[in-house]
């Protein structure tokens, strides 16, 4: 899309790009295919997914009632989001009840486990403690989990290595409780090999493949044997490969264009919706490429090149 193309996007009145992505992404999802982003909170997405009128307070933009009420009309383009935002903390049931009045009863979120269960830095950690886990976290999802498509366990670039990882993984995934599906996300290129994958299939979890400073492309992920290690799939399209988190936010705010479009990224998670053996759930986020609903519809348009 050319620059004055997206400029168009932020015109009063009628609004084709909305419209248009709208429709395709309920036609990918009657496929089985659920396209998103990894949060949904972006102000510079006013003129493409949101009507800036409807956050109007005293004739002025209200960023509270935006944070507020945002939630409900980015439901009415895409059926699914990452919420990214559970990986910092657990929260509260008066806050998981509020959060899904805010969208109907189709839509289906993604969530990250808190960090305090996967990452052996943090201050605090419970590492793979499954028991804190399901007690603080999955039984208070228990009356959503219909509309909880999946939960992410990411697990962060290991510096030194975690003395039988794969084994202590395996004990963690074996004490969850049954009705979720799973998904494990690893930034240590080198867990990704045969013990891994056979691990992912011997317990039903699925591996994120996943976009980001110090993995291999989707592309390269998706040549290893065993990637689809169960019946269906998580992208997290997250940063270009190389690029840190700091340089993608100083490059891309305040998000309003693709500022650096990458045709082979694009092109990687098509081949994966081409290839998956069963649902797909696709989380852009912003700085993968500059802009979630301008990135969503570039790799559409690779992807409808040759529909399946």
């Amino acid at each position: 899309m050319t620059d004055s193309a997206q400029l168009e996007l932020f015109e009063p009145g009628a609004n084709p790009f909305r419209d248009r992505l709208t429709q395709r992404v309920r036609s990918w999802a009657a496929r089985g295919v659920y396209w998103g982003g990894s949060s949904w909170k972006y102000p510079g997405w006013l003129g493409q997914i949101y009507r800036p009128e409807r956050y109007q307070v005293h004739g002025r933009f209200s960023l509270t009632r935006f944070n507020r009420e945002c939630l409900s009309e980015y439901a009415e383009v895409f059926p699914t989001v990452c919420g990214d935002f559970s990986f910092y903390g657990f929260y509260e049931p008066r806050f998981w009840q509020q959060l899904f009045a805010c969208v109907p009863a189709s839509f289906r979120f993604g969530f990250k486990a808190p960090q305090i269960v996967t990452s052996p830095d943090v201050e605090g950690t419970q590492f793979l403690n499954a028991a804190l886990v399901t007690e603080r976290f999955l039984q208070r999802l228990e009356p959503y989990r219909t509309q909880v498509a999946y939960i992410v366990f990411e697990f962060p670039l290991f510096r030194q290595p975690i003395p039988r990882f794969l084994d202590r993984l395996a004990t963690f995934l074996q004490a969850l409780p049954t009705g979720f599906r799973y998904a494990v996300e690893i930034r240590t290129r080198e867990l990704l090999n045969a013990d891994y994958f056979q691990l992912l299939k011997d317990s039903g979890t699925a591996h994120v493949l996943n976009s980001w400073t110090h993995m291999p492309t989707i592309g390269e992920q998706l040549e290893l044997p065993g990637v689809f290690p169960t019946n269906f799939t998580v992208v997290r399209a997250l940063l270009r490969p190389g690029r840190t988190y700091d340089q993608a936010v100083k490059l891309f705010q305040p998000y309003r264009e693709l500022r650096d479009p990458w045709p082979e990224g694009f092109r990687d998670i098509a081949n994966v919706i081409r290839r998956r053996p069963g649902e797909v759930f696709v989380a852009v986020n912003n700085r993968f490429a500059g802009n979630t609903p301008l990135a969503i519809d570039a790799i559409l348009d690779e992807l409808e090149l040759t529909k399946d």
